[in-house]
C-alpha cells in the first residue's frame, strides 16, 4: 500500500506546522491566523462553498479560480491564498478544514494557551463564560482558549474539559450512570 492512499492527522500535522513556520517567518501570523479563522466560519456557515470543497469533479483550474476569487473579496493574505492553492496542486484540498483547525490549535499552543471546551445546558451570557474563564486561568494557571457550545440535550449541568482533564456535572451524565448501574443489577 502506497503512502498517499491515506491523509492521517500525522499529514494534516505537517501541512498545519509548516502553514504555521512560513506565517512566522513572513511577520504575518496573526493575520494567517485571523484569516484561517475566517475561512473556516465560511466552511461551517457556506453549504456552497463546502460542497466546492467537497467536490471531486472540479477540475484544479476550476478550483484554484474560485477559491482565489473568494479569497480576494475575503482580502485573505497571499500567503494564505498560495497555501491553499498548493494544497489544490497536490490534491489536498479536501483536508483543508482539518489542515486549518490544527493551525489554529498550533498558534494557541506556542502562545501558551490551555484549550477548554464547555457545554452547558443553559445559554451562557458572555459575562458568566467570561467569569469561568477567568476562573479557569486562575486555577490551571495558563491562558485559556475556551470554546462554548450550547447543548440543551445536556438537560441540566456542564460539561468543562481543560485539556485532557473533563468534568461532567450533566444530567444526561447522571442519568446515564443510573441507566448502566441498572443494567448491570
Amino acid at each position: 500500500m502506497s503512502k498517499d492512499k491515506g491523509f492521517s492527522s500525522t499529514s494534516a500535522n505537517r501541512y498545519s506546522l509548516a502553514l504555521y513556520e512560513l506565517a512566522e517567518e513572513s511577520n504575518v501570523l496573526s493575520k494567517i491566523e485571523l484569516n484561517a479563522s475566517s475561512i473556516l466560519n465560511l466552511i461551517e456557515t457556506s453549504g456552497d462553498f463546502k460542497n466546492l470543497i467537497k467536490d471531486p469533479t472540479v477540475s484544479q483550474n476550476d478550483l484554484v479560480n474560485a477559491i482565489n476569487k473568494i479569497f480576494d473579496y475575503l482580502k485573505i493574505e497571499n500567503l494564505l491564498k498560495n497555501f491553499t492553492n498548493f494544497l489544490v496542486k497536490k490534491r489536498r484540498f479536501f483536508f483543508v478544514e482539518q489542515i486549518l483547525s490544527n493551525f489554529i490549535e498550533i498558534c494557541s499552543e506556542k502562545r501558551g494557551e490551555l484549550k477548554t471546551e464547555i457545554k452547558s445546558a443553559k445559554n451562557l451570557s458572555k459575562d458568566e463564560i467570561n467569569k469561568i474563564k477567568d476562573e479557569l486561568s486562575k486555577n490551571f494557571t495558563s491562558k485559556i482558549k475556551l470554546n462554548y457550545k450550547y447543548d440543551e440535550s445536556l438537560i441540566g449541568g456542564l460539561i468543562v474539559q481543560v485539556g485532557s482533564t473533563m468534568i461532567d456535572t450533566s444530567i444526561k451524565n447522571k442519568l446515564q450512570q443510573i441507566e448502566n448501574k441498572m443494567i448491570k443489577v
